[in-house]
C-alpha cells in the first residue's frame, strides 16, 4: 500500500469511528466533461459520510479541500503528500485521455425536430419574417443556414445560441427577414452530427386570403351556371315526350254505325 492510499485510509477510519453515530460512508470518483476533445475535463474525488460531503480533491484547484473542522486537518496532510498529489494528477490525465472515447462511444446523437414558419414582421423594412427552429437535438454543435434559390443568405439573418433544455438536449432559433419574390425558393438547411447529410426544409408561401375569396366566389358562380344549364336541358327533354292539347279543342273522335 502506497502513502497516498494509506492517507486516504486514515481519513476513512477517522470518519468511520468518529462519535457522530454515522452509518453511511463512500468515496466517489467523478470525471466531468461536456466537450468531445476532453479539454474541459474536471476530475473530482469526493468523500461522503452520513450522506454529507466531508471533503474532495478537485483537479481545477489541484488540492484536497476539507469542508468540516475534522477533515480540514486531514486535507492539509494529503496536500503535503507528494505521492498522493501525483496519483491524483495521474487519474486526472487518465480522465482526459478517455473522455473523447466515452463521448463518441457512449453518447448517441439525437436528430433535431425542425419547424419552419412565417410571421408578420412588425416595425421592419421587410413585411415577412421566417423562423426556423431546431428542437431537442444532441450534441450541442449544430449549423442552421438560409438558402435563397440555392444560394446562402447572410444578410437580414439573426440567430440565438444553442439553448439547453435541461435534459442534455438543446434548441436553436434563427430568423430571416425578407420581401418575397414570385417564383423564388427559400430553404432552411440543417447540419448536425445525427444527420448523414444536410436536411432541407422548404418554405411554402401561404396563399393571399383575398385571392382565396375570389376563387371561392368564381367557383360558386360557375356551379350555379352549370346547374341552370342542366335544369334547362332536363325541361326541354321532358317537354318533347308529351302531347299538349289546347283547352278549347277536343281530341278527334269517329262514330261508325254498322
Amino acid at each position: 500500500m502506497d502513502k497516498a492510499q494509506s492517507c486516504f485510509l486514515l481519513l476513512e477510519l477517522f470518519l468511520a469511528f468518529s462519535p457522530g453515530g454515522a452509518f453511511y460512508f463512500y468515496v466517489l470518483d467523478r470525471c466531468q466533461f461536456s466537450s468531445d476533445d476532453g479539454h474541459d475535463v474536471v476530475f473530482l474525488e469526493q468523500v461522503y459520510f452520513n450522506k454529507i460531503l466531508e471533503g474532495q480533491y478537485n483537479s481545477t484547484v489541484g488540492k484536497v479541500i476539507g469542508y468540516t473542522e475534522a477533515t480540514q486537518a486531514y486535507a492539509n496532510m494529503l496536500n503535503n503528500n507528494l505521492e498522493f498529489i501525483k496519483h491524483e494528477v495521474w487519474k486526472t490525465k487518465l480522465c482526459k485521455k478517455n473522455s473523447p472515447l466515452a463521448y463518441k462511444g457512449l453518447l448517441t446523437p439525437v436528430e433535431p425536430y425542425v419547424w419552419l414558419r412565417s410571421v408578420e414582421a412588425e416595425y421592419n423594412t421587410h413585411p415577412h419574417m421566417l423562423i426556423c427552429s431546431a428542437y431537442d437535438f444532441y450534441p450541442k454543435q449544430i449549423r442552421v443556414t438560409w438558402l435563397r434559390d440555392g444560394e446562402e443568405v447572410t444578410s437580414d439573418v439573426t440567430s440565438t445560441d444553442e439553448l439547453p433544455n435541461g435534459n442534455w438536449l438543446y434548441q436553436l432559433h434563427t430568423y430571416l427577414e425578407l420581401t418575397p419574390k414570385p417564383g423564388e425558393k427559400i430553404t432552411c438547411m440543417v447540419e448536425h452530427a445525427s444527420l448523414r447529410e444536410p436536411k432541407l426544409y422548404h418554405w411554402e408561401p401561404e396563399p393571399d386570403p383575398r385571392w382565396s375569396k375570389i376563387v371561392v366566389g368564381s367557383v360558386g358562380l360557375l356551379l350555379g351556371f352549370l346547374f341552370s344549364i342542366a335544369g334547362f336541358i332536363y325541361y326541354k327533354k321532358k317537354s318533347v315526350g308529351e302531347i299538349i292539347f289546347p283547352l278549347n279543342v277536343k281530341p278527334f273522335q269517329t262514330d261508325f254505325n254498322i
